[in-house]
């Protein structure tokens, strides 16, 4: 049996984690979603749902897989075993299989933005007639197989050096930086002529957007996406804490900087949409027609623009690292392979699976709206429904306030149990209505 992994120190798991929450739902989605749903009306919702149950979540995940020191599917196995029954493995594959599927449609977009950061640093968007146009001549096509390709070799080559010398020490490199970056292209982008009209469409909030119950969906499926994927992606980050690591605080310091890196993207590119009079609410085209626009008509765009897309690679990396990590885990915990021989199968077998989503836009839409609106919810509900009910809440509660300063009060478990655990459902339930919240 080979020795488990551990992380070196509090801080460099709290940068991974960070790292794995901030993704391109903090760039992409986040900005138009505060605009698009009452600007400063939205965040009532949306720091009440990020806080409370992100917070939860996390904590959930984190000492779940820190109790039993094993990703997803030997941590429910264990869970199952105790009470006499035999399929907790069984249902330890769903969680694992959801973060594999958002992995491997991930990872194309991983491509996508890896072109993009190099179309800026070869200046070549000054050369490009109709952005719009080129990104639709782009996706869906072969030319994105070979950025795929790198996105895949990229994550495959850091997550092969193991957790320390691998996760850690790149977390520890790229969050700083990217950090760094949106304060650099905050101040650019708050100094542009008209800025201030973006600026009130983020700060003035519209209250009539409190009574429609889309916005709170939209709030409540932001902040759970964001930062608790599918009931094993942070959990298997957990499995490599060691005891005296404090997990609600580390918890809440994941909530806040992923919620400090939405709200500096949101001031990023909303100002700069209104200051060259671009649609804010464009939806998912914002981040790969809308805001490469700007850049190239912005004064000083080549720089600027190099800056954003490498802030932007970081997060889909750092993401894309913490997703794979999830498939490696569970075939090394299952199958004694090597760390080495498991990301090479996992990252061969998701850019072969990938490949006809990089062909076809229909599959790749089915496909990711499969995994994201069925099987990540499931797996979230799932592993409230194993870690609050089967394993228990006050167990639960003794292990996250191992190593706690603040210990969690017993007040905290029928949150947890009922609310926790109800709200999972009902994001399930609403994904499912609505084609996805996330």
């Amino acid at each position: 049996m080979q020795e488990r992994e551990t992380w070196s120190s509090k801080l460099g798991f709290i940068l991974a984690c960070i790292g794995a929450a901030i993704g391109l739902g903090n760039i992409w989605m986040f900005p138009w979603r505060l605009g698009a749903y009452g600007g400063a009306a939205f965040l009532i919702p949306y720091l009440f749902f990020v806080l409370v149950l992100g917070t939860t979540g996390l904590m959930e995940e984190f000492s779940f897989g820190r109790s039993k020191k094993k990703g997803a599917i030997g941590a429910f196995e264990d869970v199952y075993k105790d009470k006499g029954l035999n399929f907790g493995d069984k249902l330890g594959i769903i969680p694992v299989l959801g973060v594999t599927g958002v992995f491997i449609f991930y990872s194309i977009v991983v491509g996508w933005i890896l072109k993009y950061f190099t179309l800026t640093l070869t200046n070549s968007f000054e050369s490009i007639e109709s952005i719009p146009a080129y990104f639709g001549t782009f996706v869906g096509t072969p030319n994105t197989i070979l950025w795929h390709l790198i996105g895949i070799l990229l994550t495959v080559i850091i997550v092969s050096f193991g957790i320390k010398e691998g996760i850690e020490k790149v977390n520890k490199v790229m969050m700083p930086i990217l950090f760094g970056i949106l304060v650099i292209l905050l101040f650019r982008s708050l100094t542009l002529p008209g800025a201030k009209a973006g600026i009130k469409f983020l700060l003035l909030p519209d209250w009539s957007k409190l009574s429609d119950p889309i916005t709170w969906i939209m709030a409540l499926g932001q902040s759970f996406f964001t930062v608790s994927l599918g009931g094993a992606a942070m959990l298997v980050y957990g499995s490599y804490l060691k005891e005296d690591v404090d997990i609600p605080s580390s918890a809440f310091n994941t909530v806040l900087f992923n919620t400090i890196s939405s709200f500096l993207a949101a001031f990023v590119i909303i100002p700069a949409t209104f200051a060259f009079g671009l649609d804010p609410q464009a939806g998912p085209p914002l981040l790969f027609i809308t805001v490469p626009t700007i850049f190239k008509s912005m004064p000083g765009g080549y720089f600027f623009g190099a800056l954003f897309f490498l802030s932007v690679v970081f997060a889909a990396l750092s993401s894309a690292i913490n997703l794979i990590e999830v498939p490696v885990e569970a075939l090394i915990e299952r199958f004694s392979l090597s760390r080495k021989k498991s990301v090479f199968i996992v990252g061969f077998l998701a850019f072969l699976i990938g490949l006809p989503l990089d062909l076809n836009m229909n599959i790749f839409g089915l496909f990711a709206d499969t995994v994201t609106v069925y099987l990540i919810p499931i797996g979230a509900v799932l592993a409230a429904i194993t870690f609050f009910w089967v394993y228990g809440v006050d167990n639960a509660r003794n292990e996250i306030n191992k190593g706690a300063e603040k210990p969690l009060g017993i007040w905290w478990e029928p949150f947890a149990k009922y609310i926790f655990t109800g709200v999972a459902i009902i994001v399930l339930v609403l994904g499912i209505i609505y084609g996805g919240i996330g």
